[in-house]
């Protein structure tokens, strides 16, 4: 069974890392494993577009609908790629005496356990299952962010591991007041189909103060605003291949953990309620990261503050319905996709030039021709300028919310234009001008480069041209959500 072989894959290559002492080893090791996890979800992708959904051993451990088998094809290859980078990435900071060999290790170890858990947190039947694995990605995750000892990165990862445990606190007791719809002594592992049967029987106030407490919960782990305060310390203190998969595997998890509720209290209280709160998440998010874009000094907090407005488009997207939804999936692929791009060119621009400050980035299409130009191509993708698809799904998602929620989607349109020009004057600043005349010339290594590229030529086609197997899918949320 090809999801419970992607887990025990990475579980015995984290154990395999953990015995060995010899660096090549871990890094054979991680590649097959996340190559393995790449295979199985375009396996199980493509077993989910054939056949609907797919639940092994009858859904009693695992089930993958359309939504999930998209998120795990996501997963999938934003793993490889961003395990491809990890390892030139940190023999780089071996070489120059960041790191040792016992970091390297655990960073292999953890990444691995990261894997696995967000794989489990995507097709478990059993909430409660869910969300254990997305406490065990706070755990693994908290320890990648502290990865450089620094005073400012283990204090980002307590912030990180208080705020998101909280969260994920009351999106536990959120989950036990769904249950309160079940009769527990007749049934025995909840799944997701049994509470969607039984949400008839859920009474309407406690469905609402129930998705409250999940929204909350689980759009902390998502950044929504006001949940997203640990967000940018976490992103800018982590290695860059960790703030990739934050941004592009684990945020998409979340998020979808949160519609799965959705899709339960919509049955019990009508599609209103969860709209108009995901609408007013979602606007709020895209509000307040273009305010704070504008004045960014750090550019990987520039790029957390954008995973914070895409968030936000996103449940737009999924609060305005119809076409919205369509393209709010269509989105959720594009941004994984790119905010690997950006996060891998800013491990670059660190590696050049020591700093994640925009201040101290000059002239770096100068000095690092490549890696530059693969950075302003994924800030074109990620404003959604024209003919790059993003561009395609804010029109639907904006175009989607003017029927009825005219003024919203004007002021996001706003704010989006804001999120463009603020980006615009960081790029310009670091990207051009004279380039500092410490700093030697050249791209590190090529293996630095090959997993934005193959990722960008990836957006270009999917910008143009959807598989069939994917519009299936993609069509099959639509009338799910």
């Amino acid at each position: 069974m090809e999801i419970l072989f992607i887990i025990i894959t990475l579980v015995v290559a984290a154990v395999i890392n953990l015995m060995t002492k010899r660096k090549v080893i871990i890094e054979v090791i991680s590649l097959i494993s996340s190559f393995v996890a790449l295979i199985g979800s375009i396996i199980l992708a493509l077993k989910v577009s054939s056949s609907g959904l797919f639940a092994p051993w009858s859904g009693r451990f695992f089930s993958i609908d359309s939504l999930g088998a998209i998120i795990i094809l996501i997963l999938g290859l934003v793993g490889f790629a961003t395990t491809i980078y990890s390892i030139q990435y940190l023999r780089q900071e071996i070489n120059k005496d960041i790191i040792g060999f016992k970091r390297f290790k655990e960073y292999f170890i953890l990444l691995n356990i990261f894997f696995a858990a967000m794989f489990l947190a995507t097709t478990a039947s059993n909430p409660i299952f869910t969300w254990i694995s997305i406490e065990g990605t706070t755990l693994s995750t908290a320890f990648l962010i502290s990865f450089y000892n620094k005073p400012s990165a283990i204090e980002g990862a307590w912030k990180y591991l208080i705020i998101n445990s909280i969260g994920l606190l009351l999106g536990f007791f959120g989950t036990l007041l769904f249950f309160t719809s079940i009769d527990l002594s007749s049934v025995g592992l909840v799944d997701w189909h049994s509470l969607s049967l039984n949400a008839i029987h859920l009474d309407p106030l406690l469905a609402k103060i129930a998705f409250v407490f999940v929204l909350i919960g689980y759009g902390t782990k998502v950044g929504l605003v006001p949940m997203h305060t640990w967000k940018p310390d976490a992103y800018s203190k982590a290695p860059a291949p960790i703030g990739a998969l934050l941004s592009s595997a684990l945020l998409p998890i979340s998020f979808v953990i949160i519609l799965r509720y959705k899709a339960i209290t919509d049955i019990a209280v009508g599609p209103l309620f969860s709209q108009k709160l995901l609408i007013t998440f979602g606007f709020l998010s895209i509000a307040v990261a273009a305010l704070i874009m504008f004045n960014a000094k750090n550019y990987k907090r520039l790029l957390a503050y954008s995973s914070i407005e895409n968030a936000g488009v996103m449940a737009l997207g999924f609060g305005f319905g119809g076409i919205g939804i369509f393209a709010a999936v269509l989105h959720l692929i594009y941004h994984s996709c790119v905010k690997v791009v950006l996060f891998l060119s800013s491990g670059n621009l660190l590696l050049k030039y020591g700093s994640a400050k925009i201040f101290n980035i000059k002239g770096a299409l100068k000095v690092i021709p490549a890696t530059s130009i693969i950075f302003i191509i994924g800030f074109l993708i990620v404003t959604g300028i024209p003919p790059f698809g993003m561009f395609m799904t804010k029109l639907y998602i904006l175009s989607a919310g003017m029927k009825d929620y005219p003024l919203v989607s004007v002021f996001a349109l706003f704010f989006l234009v804001l999120v463009f020009v603020s980006f615009l004057k960081h790029v310009s600043a670091m990207f051009f001008g004279e380039k500092p005349e410490n700093i030697e010339k050249g791209e590190k290594n090529i293996w630095l480069l090959i997993p934005q590229i193959s990722l960008i030529v990836i957006i270009i086609i999917l910008s143009f041209y959807l598989p069939p197997f994917l519009h299936t899918l993609i069509n099959n949320v639509v009338l799910q959500y």
